[in-house]
């Protein structure tokens, strides 16, 4: 039985974590780093967020990996350090989880476009086989491609994952189109459920790019075409710019009184993602023991 199935086995739906970056921030982490150096340079405070989450309620978190890959770190130090900021991402979440939660390794975008042809297929392969490889050797119960906005290279990311023998999650992002129900490369909900089932993934998801009431018709549309598990991550709202400063404007409470909604068109896994914090993870726990 694979740990997708024995987590929903004992009930759901099963509580995520919430956004990394901000937390980081929180904790001195200045603008232009790339948050995955902070598992090398300051483990201790990576652990900090990852226990937060633990003790909020969260049953899966993630790992401090999002852009932890060679394409991310190209011309930077960095980039001879892939594996070790992976292995050392996975270590943290699962020191942070012990045996309260589970830990799935994150794996975002590489920030480059196929369509125009700014990398191959085969060197997107081989960076997400590097990452996902690394993730897996370091004792990841599961594998998240996150963040996705081309079904394309999201599959070849899946199929990286798959090749490790552990569980995947692919997700994509909704953010635009009239109604912010399409993905930056205009394909609807129904054919991302479509095209992540076929690349091979044990679970269809969505996240960031659109707050938790506009993500309900999109997770009702994903459920409706495929028979896997649904995880959504949803934004604190959709953001204002106030001066410099992103300002995510929906609370905790206002967050989870959506969650019935949620649940009802079809989510198995939610959580939260840009502008969402510990305390909206201990607000959906509380909401869904009520």
């Amino acid at each position: 039985m694979s740990v997708i199935d024995e987590l929903l086995n004992n009930g759901g739906p099963l509580v995520l974590d919430g956004a990394w970056g901000t937390e980081l921030q929180s904790r001195g982490m200045k603008s232009g780093i790339n948050p995955d150096t902070w598992n090398l340079d300051e483990p201790e405070k990576v652990f900090e967020v990852a226990r937060a989450y633990v003790d909020a309620g969260s049953q899966i978190i993630l790992t401090n990996t999002f852009r932890a890959n060679r394409i991310a770190f190209a011309g930077r130090p960095e980039a001879d350090h892939v594996v070790d900021i992976n292995k050392a991402g996975v270590e943290i979440s699962k020191r942070a989880a012990g045996d309260k939660a589970k830990v799935f390794a994150s794996i975002g975008p590489s920030g480059k476009f196929l369509a125009m042809g700014d990398i191959t297929k085969e060197q997107l392969q081989d960076n997400f086989t590097e990452q996902a490889q690394a993730q897996a050797a370091a004792g990841a119960d599961a594998i998240v491609i996150e963040t996705m906005g081309d079904t394309e290279e999201a599959a070849i990311a899946i199929a990286a994952a798959k090749a490790t023998g552990l569980p995947v999650v692919g997700c994509m992002v909704f953010d635009s189109g009239k109604n912010k129900d399409r993905t930056m490369m205009g394909a609807t909900a129904e054919q991302v459920a479509t095209a992540i089932t076929k690349a091979g993934a044990d679970v269809v998801g969505a996240n960031c790019g659109n707050g938790i009431e506009g993500y309900i018709p999109i997770c009702a549309q994903l459920s409706a075409a495929t028979e896997l598990p649904i995880w959504i991550k949803a934004n604190a709202g959709i953001p204002d710019l106030v001066g410099r400063e992103i300002v995510y404007r929906t609370t905790p409470e206002e967050f989870v009184g959506h969650l019935p909604a949620l649940i009802e068109a079809g989510a198995s896994f939610i959580g939260g993602c840009c502008g969402t914090s510990p305390a909206f993870i201990r607000a959906i726990r509380k909401k869904l023991d009520s």
